[in-house]
């Protein structure tokens, strides 16, 4: 029977690169010539920790982050900007998660989706992936479908597509 598996993950070497960009980028803009500007990538944990004079520098910092990021490949849909700045003596921080794997719930929310649309297909969460099987390859190609267009802000993507 067809199968794929729908996914959520970051390739970690591809934002490592946006990042480096994105350092670069900002030291030669003339609005942050002499400011305080820190942009680190903690691979492990997978968190993004800005520091700025200021939460408007923040958010252009964030701008910049948004665009280097989706010319690598990354959906920005990956950032978790829900956190506020925050102002810690003179300067600004604030952390970004980026999101790798799929959590339960929004696995649960996926899996929602895809009853809802009436497709005949099953579905089973594996840890952070759905396994989705059917009969029909393009019941699978419209479980794809009805995934992007379902407004789940969340960066899916469909591997190990098996006929």
């Amino acid at each position: 029977m067809p199968s794929f598996d729908i996914a959520s993950t970051v390739d970690i070497q591809a934002l490592d690169d946006a990042m480096n960009i994105v350092k670069k980028e900002i030291v030669n803009r003339f609005d942050f010539k002499g400011e305080h500007v820190v942009i680190d990538l903690n691979k492990k944990d997978f968190l993004i920790k800005l520091e700025a004079d200021s939460d408007m520098k923040i958010q252009q910092i964030i701008d910049v982050v948004i665009s280097r990021t989706m010319k690598q490949g990354i959906d920005p849909s990956a950032f978790d900007f829900s956190k506020d700045a925050f102002p810690s003596g003179k300067i600004f921080k604030k952390d970004v998660l980026v999101r790798n794997g799929l959590k339960q719930e929004d696995a649960k929310k996926v899996v929602k989706l895809i009853k809802e649309s009436g497709l005949k297909v099953q579905t089973a969460i594996m840890d952070d992936i759905i396994r989705v099987t059917g009969k029909k390859i393009d019941d699978l190609q419209d479980v794809m479908a009805a995934c992007k267009a379902g407004n789940l802000n969340l960066p899916l993507q469909y591997v190990n597509m098996k006929s």
